[in-house]
């Protein structure tokens, strides 16, 4: 495969999800909110996260109520996220296209703070041309970040780019810049709303990577 792969970190190759929904509930109920479902979480999800916020709770959070929710999880989420492990397959997975000199990177909405002390504890720092967590505000969403992260890449010689990630946001940041894209089903979306982006879904990340080697031939 000659393809360069950007992996999503957040429900893609971290198997957060419990966190992250844990997080979500006990920011919630420091603001007197109701809890949400998994399951709702995943029918709902989608960013900017103050729309996703709207979507749940029927209006746009304000300002102050937003810079208490984004503190709260955080807060709530880097002690949850201590419990979680790398996606079934992820850790070989990496491993072997590292080994065999094919490039990949990560690019993530989680802040820098958030990110690399997490890739560190699971040993994967290394496997990565490179790293980047949220440069942009937190509301921007994940095209511009991509754009970024793409345009610092080097040696990619003009060779396809597959983003692989969990979010129909992953799929919208391939297409701004130009790349390829496959969805997994084991994060933060159910796999009838990822395949409303028209790109192809996984439901394993093994199955991710051959899909990528097959739309990127």
């Amino acid at each position: 495969m000659n393809a360069h792969l950007v992996w999503d970190w957040n429900g893609t190759l971290f198997n957060d999800i419990e966190a992250v929904v844990g997080a979500t509930n006990a920011s919630f109920a420091e603001l007197g909110l109701p809890p949400v479902t998994a399951e709702r979480y995943r029918e709902l999800y989608c960013v900017p996260v103050p729309r996703f916020y709207q979507r749940l709770l029927g209006r746009l959070p304000s300002e102050e109520e937003w810079a208490v929710m984004d503190a709260n999880f955080e807060r709530h989420y880097l002690r949850l996220a201590e419990r979680c492990s790398l996606a079934e397959g992820a850790a070989e997975l990496l491993a072997s296209r590292h080994a065999s000199g094919l490039s990949q990177s990560l690019c993530s909405l989680a802040t820098p703070q958030q990110l690399m002390p997490f890739v560190a504890a699971h040993g994967i720092t290394g496997r990565f041309q490179r790293i980047d967590g949220r440069s942009g505000a937190a509301s921007e969403g994940k095209s511009a970040q991509m754009a970024r992260h793409v345009a610092a890449l080097e040696g990619l010689d003009g060779r396809p780019v597959v983003v692989i990630g969990d979010a129909l946001d992953d799929a919208a940041a391939a297409a701004h810049v130009g790349a390829f894209a496959v969805l997994y089903t084991g994060g933060s979306h159910s796999r009838a709303t990822l395949e409303t982006a028209g790109v192809p879904v996984a439901d394993s990340l093994t199955e991710a990577v051959a899909l990528a080697e097959r739309i990127a031939a």
